[in-house]
């Protein structure tokens, strides 16, 4: 069932409006502003339904503050060094909103569109259009974002065609805490990868690809997302903890690529994905912004699990391509599937 209410306007005037999606498993918020999740509820092992995500009561919230809670990202997800990149003999500069970087689209990216929306059946299909130009990218791109629910999961399907060559790698970029507790340092995670892209002191990939094995980077069997964090490892100094695109193994290919778990609620979450990678970050930069019911955005309150083609893949020609030709059309799933494991 969906139903649908106001959320609340924009410091422009334009009105969001939330869409409840609920099976009587798992019950989703979800707003035409940003394609965002505000809210997901899914029940731990006493039956209470738990909201599992951080985000904001009031529109002022996703407007002023950073993050990207709950957002869907584009065009291009995670950083593009300097800003720029070269495609079919042309240069295209991008709008730097991280230092000299661009990061999640950049100055407006894709998390600050009001989006169409309409109900199809159980599902919710969310449309707009990046122009061409529109924060230096080429083309106009066509955007279809499809939210569902089956049993405990939230699935998101993402569609694009362009009339230009063009790069997009898209993501979601919720931050989910499935315990009690103001931090994620006791959840268990394991990460279905042996390498991930390390980066420089702007968290910039490299090109390179690093094994996981011997490093606190490796999720492989499960660790508890804080036995490591703060280890004196160079690429924990660069991102103040982890903030790293892990390669998946058989990107292509729609299956679980990772699982979190936390023992106080018994809730776990896999994620089931055919993306290149995925963004592991611990809510590094979280810094006490107040949130949904008063609630405070701790350092490492929530970490997110973003699925994408690899940072920076338009400037690295060893990285697996992210440019989508015009007339063709990306498509790309993911789902966060919950359940409880006592």
């Amino acid at each position: 069932m969906i139903t649908q209410k106001v959320f609340d306007k924009l410091s422009n005037g334009s009105e969001i409006t939330e869409f409840i999606l609920d099976n009587g498993v798992i019950e989703a918020h979800i707003l035409n502003y940003g394609c965002i999740i505000q809210s997901l509820f899914v029940a731990d092992k006493e039956g209470v339904k738990r909201d599992v995500v951080l985000g904001y009561d009031k529109a002022i919230g996703y407007e002023t503050n950073g993050g990207y809670l709950g957002a869907f990202i584009g065009r291009v997800g995670n950083r593009i060094k300097d800003s720029k990149f070269n495609l079919n003999g042309n240069t295209y500069k991008l709008f730097a909103n991280d230092g000299k970087n661009s990061l999640h689209g950049g100055e407006c990216g894709f998390d600050r569109k009001l989006y169409d929306a309409e109900i199809v059946g159980e599902n919710l299909v969310l449309t707009a259009v990046s122009a061409d130009g529109e924060e230096g990218y080429p083309g106009n791109l066509h955007i279809k974002v499809t939210y569902s629910l089956k049993g405990g999961a939230i699935s998101m399907e993402y569609e694009c065609t362009c009339d230009k060559d063009t790069p997009v790698s898209l993501t979601n970029h919720s931050y989910f805490n499935l315990s009690l507790e103001d931090t994620v340092l006791n959840h268990k995670l394991v990460i279905n990868s042996d390498y991930i892209t390390p980066v420089d002191k702007n968290l910039i990939p490299t090109g390179e690809l690093m094994i996981v094995e011997d490093t606190p980077f490796d999720f492989r069997k499960g660790e508890r997302v804080g036995e490591y964090i703060d280890f004196p490892h160079k690429q924990l100094k660069f991102g103040g903890g982890y903030d790293h695109n892990y390669v998946l193994k058989n990107y292509g290919l729609y299956e679980k690529v990772a699982t979190l778990y936390s023992a106080d609620t018994a809730i776990k979450m896999d994620v089931l994905t055919d993306n290149l990678g995925m963004q592991f970050y611990s809510g590094n930069f979280l810094n006490n912004e107040i949130g949904k019911g008063g609630r405070i955005h701790y350092k490492r309150a929530a970490l997110c699990l973003e699925t994408q083609g690899f940072p920076n893949a338009v400037n690295q020609p060893s990285f697996p391509s992210t440019i989508l030709k015009a007339g063709e059309t990306f498509r790309r799933k993911t789902t966060y599937s919950f359940s409880v494991q006592k």
